[in-house]
């Protein structure tokens, strides 16, 4: 019965975004530069085509620029325009705090939850929202690779599809194995490396560990090392073994937590695993795609 109900709302809204008939106005004129008596039979515009007519009037359908719309499929269309702004916003805006703010090696380190629920809830409102606009801009398939608007809208959905796919493959194939690398980060005789360390910061519901003269400690549950920030000076995941000599107070505020392991003298450097090389790449591939799409955009008006 939902699905019924929901099927026959999305019907009704589609209804409502169709054009309706209507006749054309002067401001069609200003666009072709032309008088209304190169268009209509009547020298004073308005009633029957002429050939030229027609033909404009069938450019201008192709480039889902006639569109005449009544008062409430305007509301709506402005309703859903700006739900799809708004969105993009959103979610362009979490690429630009994640690569500015955060860094992709946070991220790497676990996909922060925020972030994650507002980067798919955007997409999924910027899906639905596109798919209605382009049904009330184009009127034909033929318009993606006959008209400027139809091309450049073409790109646009390509760009958002990749990134969308790139969504897809990080959530469900390269975050799990982030999670198991961040629990493999442990050894066997419990010794950790600087690697293994940086994945407790405290961030996210992770424990914070700091490492002091080759000691780990477990600093999770102190008031002081709320999120895995002291004082917001110092973050948990590294050795602060010298950082401690310039602190006001001494060692045994560390030596007073609990002992989690302990930290190797000389980690080995291995390459990184594929899973987060392929992180990085759709990380940064999504930045310049978002700068792409904006680009795309100011054609619209430009071009």
């Amino acid at each position: 019965m939902k699905k019924i109900v929901c099927f026959h709302t999305i019907f009704a809204v589609l209804l409502l975004l169709l054009p309706s008939l209507s006749s054309a106005t002067p401001e069609y004129a200003r666009q072709a530069g032309r008088q209304c008596r190169d268009c209509h039979v009547d020298t004073m515009g308005g009633g029957l085509l002429t050939d030229e007519g027609k033909k404009f009037l069938d450019e201008l359908r192709l480039e889902g620029l006639y569109r005449p719309l009544t008062e409430i499929q305007k509301i709506i269309r402005l309703i859903v325009g700006y739900v799809h702004l708004m969105t993009a916003i959103m979610w362009f805006g979490t690429i630009l705090y994640v690569h500015i703010l955060l860094k992709p090696a946070y991220a790497s380190k676990g996909l922060p939850r925020g972030e994650l629920f507002l980067g798919w809830i955007s997409m999924a409102l910027i899906s639905i929202t596109g798919v209605l606009l382009t049904i009330a801009r184009i009127p034909s398939w033929k318009a993606f690779y006959t008209t400027r608007f139809g091309i450049l809208l073409g790109i646009k959905i390509a760009l958002f599809l990749i990134m969308l796919l790139s969504a897809v493959i990080v959530t469900l194939f390269i975050g799990p194995r982030m999670r198991q690398q961040r629990t493999a980060a442990k050894k066997a005789d419990g010794r950790y490396s600087a690697d293994g360390l940086s994945q407790f910061d405290g961030r996210e519901g992770r424990p914070a560990y700091i490492a002091y003269n080759g000691i780990l400690y477990d600093v999770t549950g102190s008031k002081l090392w709320k999120d895995g920030s002291h004082l917001k000076k110092h973050n948990a995941g590294n050795d602060l073994t010298e950082l401690l000599k310039t602190a006001p107070h001494g060692e045994e505020k560390v030596l007073a937590m609990p002992v989690a392991g302990a930290l190797t003298a000389a980690p080995v450097k291995t390459s990184r695993p594929f899973h987060e090389r392929l992180f990085y790449f759709f990380a940064y591939m999504n930045l310049a795609f978002t700068f792409l799409i904006v680009f795309v955009i100011a054609l619209w008006r430009w071009w």
